[in-house]
């Protein structure tokens, strides 16, 4: 896909320092369609990333088709990623979101190669590949018609309901490999979700995509991810996030509390002046150490919600530590490495392969 008549270029006054570096640049774009977002369509170099860290691998894999998010959510733990372009973890990370339009070509080259292991791979674990350009861009169904025809199990966490649209390809990949889905819901106070993740899905239209991945005969999680200290740490707050996951038809619910990143905490303790400054003081007290909330913190609210998780029946996955995505199936009992597969003439699978990349990128 490609935007007409909306190039902008990034030696004009005030393009972007960092971007004006980049060698594999294609242009930027604006459009009315989102107003205030603009797009530097990229041409990747690779697209499966190696993530140092212990999980059963001992070692994850993940693809991240874009860098920056229009969800805007103002907790994300990926914010910083944004530095490396001398690009802010604040504004910038919502409005200049970095697209690398080759990304499915560029994986299936990368899956052919003898040395792949086809490994779980994990999409969703940095920013979120169903945001709302994904709906332009559309790069997702190649990216998974890829992962299923060369038989690597991968993993899909998202905030976006367009997941949708790819249900009924997905339902065709979950013949070959294994396949997780989860949805991230973590606020279930209409009022507070849209304040401190504006530019989000709202809570009931992501429990809406839920049932429909069930109603698809898939399992998906529910993360809720973060709990905000002092914000959706209630007992009457998570138990009726519990019952509304279990009403949707989620097969497991996963939590974690609220960390803060340099750079991440700043702009969400500006967020918190600004719509709760009664809970700021009580925040620098809880986060003076560091990243992460007090052990003892994290032991209450594990006391508090895990008798709610088993009460709603909702204890049934892991979390990957080197992802921070679903474990996949494929490590707990499922064969990790079932051999390419083409899909039959016809296939949605077969529809959505990306062409062969042409050499002279590499």
């Amino acid at each position: 896909m490609r935007w007409s008549g909306q190039e902008l270029t990034t030696e004009q006054a005030g393009a972007l320092p960092g971007l004006a570096r980049l060698n594999n640049l294609v242009r930027s774009v604006r459009t009315p369609e989102f107003d205030g977002i603009t797009f530097h369509e990229v041409l990747a170099k690779s697209a499966l990333n190696r993530v140092p860290g212990q999980s059963a691998m001992p070692f994850g894999w993940t693809i991240n088709p874009y860098r920056g998010c229009s969800h805007a959510c103002s907790y994300c733990f990926a914010r910083p990623t944004h530095n490396y372009l001398d690009l802010d973890a604040g504004k910038d990370f919502d409005n200049e979101i970095i697209v690398k339009v080759n990304v499915a070509e560029v994986l299936r080259k990368e899956l052919t190669k003898p040395t792949w292991g086809r490994h779980p791979v994990a999409l969703g674990t940095n920013t979120d590949p169903y945001q709302r350009a994904e709906g332009r861009y559309r790069l997702m169904p190649g990216i998974i018609a890829a992962l299923a025809d060369s038989g690597t199990p991968f993993s899909i966490l998202t905030k976006g309901t367009l997941l949708r649209r790819d249900l009924d390809l997905l339902s065709e990949a979950s013949q070959h490999v294994p396949v997780d889905l989860a949805m991230s819901i973590a606020i279930y106070d209409d009022a507070l979700q849209q304040a401190v993740e504006p530019g989000t899905p709202s809570t009931k239209a992501r429990l809406a995509t839920v049932s429909a991945i069930r109603d698809r005969g898939l399992d998906c999680s529910v993360f809720m991810m973060p709990i905000l200290p002092f914000l959706t740490d209630t007992k009457a707050h998570l138990d009726e996030a519990m019952r509304q996951a279990k009403a949707a038809g989620a097969t497991g619910v996963l939590y974690s509390s609220l960390h803060l990143k340099p750079g991440v905490k700043e702009w969400y303790f500006q967020w918190l002046e600004q719509d709760h400054p009664e809970l700021l003081p009580r925040y620098r007290e809880l986060y003076k150490r560091g990243t992460y909330a007090p052990k003892e913190y994290r032991q209450w609210l594990a006391e508090r919600i895990q008798p709610l998780i088993r009460a709603h029946g909702l204890q049934r996955r892991t979390e990957d530590p080197a992802t921070g995505g679903i474990l996949s199936t494929a490590l707990t009992g499922a064969d990790a490495r079932p051999g390419p597969t083409a899909g039959p003439a016809g296939s949605l699978i077969s529809a959505e392969l990306p062409p062969e990349l042409s050499p002279t990128l590499f």
